[in-house]
């Protein structure tokens, strides 16, 4: 099967087609191993190879953004790896709408709105993933999340090649969650703020990322590994359970922010997963609340993939 999907692939997406590429460099974790296939769809055309050719394949796919929320293991993903760039990154601003496509960064829409003297997106500065993910996570910070101002979404379904406009309302948007499937290309976002009257934008994005620098840590990690559990926070529990500075082979629980695992370079994805477990196991032990990881886990196998 790999050999006939090969060559639809290959007849498909011609020169945009890449074997064996590895993903270490595509995750803020900076492990992990190689895509079978890989595509960079960057304008309307590639974007319509894609959607015309994916569906017939067979093949796993794999849609990632920044790689701020993903764990992909050190055997890799034996599958086609998609990626949004070149015109999917485009900002426009019409009025107190923003359109940002799927491949945007959050800090930068954010920095953009607030420049056009709007208000209501500047929690995002502090989120260092795309659009795309953030609502396929209805990602959120400092009291704000993506539900707060999305409109609409473009997406395209690649199992049936179908490209459409959601409405938010359809996306049953909760804390950290959506209806967005692994199959679906988030292709931009449609933000409706409201005019900055006060014109307190540029002083709430230096205070976010002050308070970031202050308070998460830098270095190869991935951002929150586990959502807070109703009324309480994961980062506490973990803390409260000892494990801060706890280390597995080349991974460690922050010393900085309980909720965050860095790795060294060269690490391991398999030592992240071993930290992660240990982490439940101990939380469950000593506090008796299961978490629940918030990191989207790939290549592992069928029980512990989380795509």
């Amino acid at each position: 099967m790999s050999e006939e999907a090969d060559r639809l692939l290959s007849d498909g997406l011609g020169s945009a087609l890449r074997r064996e590429v590895s993903l270490a460099p595509f995750t803020t974790y900076r492990v992990g191993g190689p895509a079978r296939w890989a595509v960079d769809v960057d304008d309307e055309a590639t974007l319509s190879k894609l959607a015309s050719v994916v569906g017939t394949v067979g093949v796993p796919v794999l849609v990632i953004g920044l790689g701020s929320n993903l764990l992909v293991s050190d055997a890799g993903f034996d599958g086609l790896v998609v990626r949004l760039a070149g015109t999917f990154a485009a900002i426009s601003i019409e009025r107190t709408q923003v359109t940002a496509g799927g491949a945007a960064k959050l800090p930068v829409v954010a920095r953009a709105s607030v420049s056009a003297g709007l208000t209501g997106f500047e929690w995002a500065v502090g989120v260092p993933g795309s659009v795309g993910g953030a609502v396929r996570m209805n990602a959120g910070g400092h009291g704000a999340d993506m539900s707060d101002s999305l409109h609409s979404i473009r997406v395209l379904d690649l199992t049936s090649g179908e490209d459409a406009r959601m409405a938010a309302s359809a996306l049953h948007l909760g804390y950290r969650t959506s209806a967005i499937r692994p199959e679906h290309l988030v292709l931009d976002a449609r933000l409706d703020l409201e005019p900055d009257s006060d014109a307190r934008g540029p002083e709430t994005i230096s205070e976010i990322v002050r308070w970031r620098r202050a308070h998460q840590p830098g270095g190869p990690n991935a951002g929150s590994v586990f959502t807070n559990p109703p009324g309480d926070s994961a980062g506490r529990l973990i803390e409260a359970a000892g494990l801060k500075g706890h280390r597995f082979g080349t991974a460690e629980v922050s010393a900085k922010h309980a909720n965050f695992i860095q790795v060294d370079p060269g690490g391991r994805a398999a030592d992240v997963l071993a930290l992660m477990g240990h982490v439940r196991r101990v939380v469950a032990d000593t506090h008796g609340i299961e978490l629940e990881v918030e990191t989207r886990i790939v290549g592992f196998g069928a029980e512990v993939d989380q795509r």
